[in-house]
């Protein structure tokens, strides 16, 4: 089963999120990724949600999400027509003799070390799904004291816009 991409748009107030999330409950569907966050409209909040299933499993959640009075509209985003991003903070122990060996990893992945102690770095990561989990798997050995990801956000490429006021995809030329 392959994992898909919802961008779903829905009215930003109190309890939107409780209802989606109770939706894939009671329907017995599983949320691989779910990120949350306003929009350029601060009365809409985009969710973009990822499911792992088959055509049927994403044209059952996306009809019930239709359902719900608060969603806007939703978007299932096409493999190679959108950018992902996902962020990662991660704790990982170091000592004098492990230090550099770390350093030199974050650099490779273009993270960042954004927390300093005497027996551990705080590193953040951003990118692919892929780039952050390949990031953790390479840390592992040294010690993960904690770790925090954000899930997965994304958004079309190019100039194709999701708008929530007409329910309506649009081009637009820059």
């Amino acid at each position: 089963m392959a994992k898909h991409i919802l961008s779903v748009l829905v009215e930003n107030h109190a309890g939107v999120l409780s209802r989606v999330a109770g939706l894939f409950s009671r329907r017995g569907f599983n949320i691989d990724s779910l990120a949350v966050g306003v929009t350029e409209n601060p009365e809409v909040s985009r969710m973009t949600i990822v499911v792992e299933g088959d055509e049927y499993i994403i044209e059952q959640v996306s009809k019930q999400l239709n359902k719900l009075i608060d969603v806007i509209k939703i978007k299932r985003l096409d493999r190679h027509e959108f950018i992902s991003r996902e962020l990662a903070l991660i704790k990982v122990a170091s000592n004098a003799a492990t230090r550099s060996e770390i350093v030199q990893l974050v650099e490779i992945f273009r993270a960042k070390i954004v927390d300093v102690s005497k027996t551990t770095l705080t590193i953040e990561a951003s990118g692919s799904e892929d780039k952050v989990s390949a990031l953790e798997d390479l840390l592992r050995p040294f010690g993960i004291k904690e770790i925090v990801r954000t899930g997965v956000i994304a958004i079309e490429r190019g100039n194709r816009i999701i708008k929530a006021t007409n329910n309506e995809e649009s081009d637009t030329n820059g």
